[in-house]
């Protein structure tokens, strides 16, 4: 197993990266947080560059490449916090390609993987999910219940209500279709997929908190000492760099999972959205205060890593519903060695 990207993903890392420094700078989000709307301009740019049919199959529409391609486009996307809805369109386009029928994929997936359909996808209770990033933008929402039934919807069929999350770069909602949309055949399938393009998003937010912290650190003195000197300021960048390294191998591993070997993905879903979600939120606390007074303030960009980062976690599942998952994985795969 090399986790190491061959020359072909590593082109497509530098070129989305450069793309989004340049069409993304910090100022741009701002404008778009704050106004509460998507950035239009740079999502009809990302759509005729076919991002978001990356990992759709040619057949679709799409470009046909793995869920490795697709968790570069989500690192870089989280380490810009673009305010563009790449991240729940790709996922709702994740499932329905895994998990549904040949009439719901050719009915839905070439105008999502060209991006003229937005998609979304939430979990629910009994119809109801209560928190669908990306919801309110949605043209197709796809909902997955606990027990692994999915349904896909238009948003004619659901009962919408947008709300104000606490991150403004992206949009949100409460979905509500009880008695309406069309059954998955197997909502489980893509949903591994979608926890590894959620799973590299928080990896690019950590990355970017951590970049910006260790500059920051470097340059502000006190008493004349770069305060990144200290031992405690220094234990912390630690810290930081262990959780964002974590959660990137265990992203890594997951995406090379989707890719070759599908019998573990569940599991290494699981290990990677737990992983991603405690580091998300431990990486960017530790930005805010490793950032000091101004940290707090919201001139500092580093809040925006940080809300970002606090809705990625419960996305799909918090660290602890995904610890619990895998252990279960784990004790059904024990049980059967067992029983062999």
């Amino acid at each position: 197993m090399d986790f190491g990207l061959t020359d072909d993903q590593r082109e497509i890392q530098r070129t989305a990266r450069e793309l989004l420094l340049e069409r993304a700078k910090p100022e741009r989000v701002r404008e778009h947080a704050e106004s509460a709307r998507m950035d239009s301009e740079l999502w009809r740019e990302l759509c005729e560059l076919g991002w978001p049919g990356i990992a759709v199959a040619e057949e679709h529409g799409g470009q046909g490449l793995g869920c490795i391609e697709l968790s570069i486009l989500c690192e870089e996307l989280g380490r810009s916090l673009a305010p563009v809805p790449f991240l729940p369109s790709a996922m709702a386009a994740a499932v329905i390609e895994h998990g549904g029928s040949p009439e719901q994929r050719e009915r839905w997936l070439p105008s999502l993987a060209s991006g003229e359909t937005i998609g979304a996808l939430g979990t629910a209770v009994d119809g109801i999910s209560e928190l669908v990033v990306g919801g309110a933008d949605a043209q197709v929402i796809v909902l997955v219940e606990d027990d692994g039934s999915a349904r896909v919807l238009s948003c004619d069929d659901a009962e919408v209500t947008p709300l104000a999350s606490i991150d403004p770069t992206r949009s949100a909602a409460r979905v509500s279709a009880q008695d309406s949309g069309e059954a998955l055949a197997d909502g489980c399938a893509g949903l591994g997929r979608a926890l590894v393009a959620v799973s590299s998003e928080l990896v690019g937010v950590c990355e970017r908190a951590l970049e910006m912290t260790v500059a920051y650190v470097k340059e502000r003195k006190q008493f004349g000492v770069p305060v990144g000197a200290y031992q405690a300021v220094s234990h912390r960048c630690a810290q930081m760099l262990l959780e964002t390294e974590k959660a990137r191998s265990t992203a890594a591993f997951a995406a090379w999972t989707a890719d070759a070997d599908p019998a573990r993905l569940a599991e290494a879903a699981a290990m990677a959205k737990a992983s991603a979600s405690e580091a998300g939120r431990e990486v960017t606390a530790g930005a805010i205060q490793a950032h000091g007074g101004i940290g707090f303030t919201w001139e500092a960009d580093v809040h925006w890593l940080y809300k970002r980062a606090q809705l990625d976690a419960v996305l799909l599942g918090g660290a602890k519903r995904h610890r619990a998952r895998l252990a279960a994985i784990l004790a059904e795969q024990l049980g059967a060695s067992a029983t062999a």
